[in-house]
């Protein structure tokens, strides 16, 4: 079974990273010891109280030239084998 290779439309480079990126909201309340519940010798930032998700995404940057392109560009024009272009 072959192996799928994709490759950037720009530079024709094979090396792509996908990547997840997402931002959080930690909170840690206050109380006598540190700040949150958990923390109680010293500050952990790890261990907070609540985290909130506010935004996240995912893509597919092309380490060579520095493009960005949606994820979903896997199955179609990163695909080698693919006869679209990307627009």
């Amino acid at each position: 079974m072959s192996q799928k290779r994709y490759i950037c439309p720009v530079c024709n480079s094979n090396d792509l990273t996908l990547k997840h990126e997402a931002s959080y909201v930690y909170s840690y309340l206050i109380d006598q010891d540190a700040p949150g519940l958990k923390n109680t010798d010293q500050f952990l930032s790890y261990l907070y109280d609540r985290r909130e998700q506010k935004d996240s995404r995912e893509y597919i940057e092309c380490n060579q030239c520095g493009v960005q392109y949606p994820y979903t560009c896997l199955n179609g024009v990163l695909d080698k084998h693919s006869n679209q272009s990307y627009k």
